[in-house]
């Protein structure tokens, strides 16, 4: 077998994990097994993040949704069923930000809605 020399290979790695890690607290930042440890950690939390960031996010939509749709007599589940009879297809993105900014664009949806289900 023959001999293996990591060299630069070796200096590389320890580099690249001390990197991503500097700015942590004590050991973490600068020895290389607990840099390793503390940045593959750091970037699980940080992949799992963005999953619940979305989650987050659609949530912070639907109350918004739901509190403007209230302003107009309707529920959430009512106001979405309305827009679907419609054949409205906005997501719920578009909704939230039509709520907060544009007031009498939303009543305008609701009302679609309303009409859609028979209400007045």
């Amino acid at each position: 077998m023959p001999r293996v020399k990591r060299g630069s290979h070796r200096r590389q790695r320890r580099k690249k994990y001390l990197k991503l890690t500097s700015g942590f607290f004590l050991t973490k930042s600068k020895l290389y097994r607990s840099a390793k440890e503390a940045s593959e950690r750091a970037l699980k939390f940080s992949y799992r993040g963005r999953k619940e960031r979305k989650r987050q996010f659609r949530s912070l939509w639907i109350v918004r949704i739901g509190a403007a749709a209230r302003r107009h007599q309707l529920s959430y589940g009512q106001f979405i069923h309305g827009l679907k009879l419609a054949g409205v297809e906005l997501d719920r993105k578009i909704l939230a930000d039509l709520a907060v900014r544009e007031e009498a664009g939303f009543a305008a949806l609701a009302a679609q809605a309303k009409q859609a289900l028979g209400k007045s």
